[in-house]
């Protein structure tokens, strides 16, 4: 097996794979039908998770060689459970640009809207200072439906709600775009997750169901 991507380019963005832990085992992700690849990347870490100084360190290298659009928060795994990472990260390349050593960028985090529940204290102040965008993966309109495809491991059952408030805050919060998310063809209504991520202030992004890499 190949080693351990913790830095790797998609399209124009380059993403961030902090960790492979998550509090959901949704019906529809990719990292166990796909052994933890993609696009030609090796994602899983072997719970070895990089550190700030790492990722930065690889961040820096490849900013350098080529201009991004965006640096994502995104592997397979959920960004907010290394919280203080994201924020150092973030922190430092938000000071970079500021100081002019890099082209201008946004920075986007990638999460389940778990965030709060996961840190048990309110983070989206924090993540304020850190990124630009938050995307949450959000696929249900309804508590039963999200526990039906999203799995929550235990302790998490009842995160719905905290999801929802999330979502809430991070549009009160100003952030330059905060998007809910929902994956085609799995039995969700995305008319129905547009209207509930529109009465939380955020915008929508329909997902492509993925299967075959």
């Amino acid at each position: 097996m190949s080693e351990p991507t913790i830095v790797y380019r998609f399209k124009n963005g380059l993403y961030i794979n902090l960790t492979n832990r998550c509090p959901n085992l949704c019906v529809f992700c990719i990292k166990t039908k796909w052994h933890m690849q993609f696009d030609g990347h090796n994602l899983d870490l072997q719970g070895k998770e990089p550190s700030a100084q790492e990722v930065l360190a690889l961040l820096d290298k490849e900013l350098h060689r080529a201009p991004v659009q965006e640096v994502v928060f995104c592997g397979y795994g959920e960004p907010t459970m290394r919280l203080e990472v994201v924020l150092a990260v973030g922190r430092a390349l938000k000071k970079a640009q500021a100081a002019g050593e890099y082209p201008p960028f946004r920075i986007r985090l990638n999460t389940n809207g778990l965030g709060n529940l996961i840190n048990k204290r309110d983070i989206v102040p924090e993540l304020r200072s850190a990124v630009d965008v938050v995307y949450v993966s959000l696929n249900a309109s309804d508590e039963e439906q999200w526990r039906k495809l999203l799995r929550p491991a235990p302790g998490y059952e009842n995160g719905f709600a905290s999801v929802l408030d999330f979502l809430k805050k991070c549009s009160a919060a100003g952030f330059e775009r905060v998007a809910a998310s929902c994956v085609d063809q799995t039995g969700a209504d995305p008319a129905a997750v547009r209207a509930l991520a529109a009465s939380c202030g955020a915008c929508f992004n329909e997902r492509e169901y993925l299967d075959e890499q």
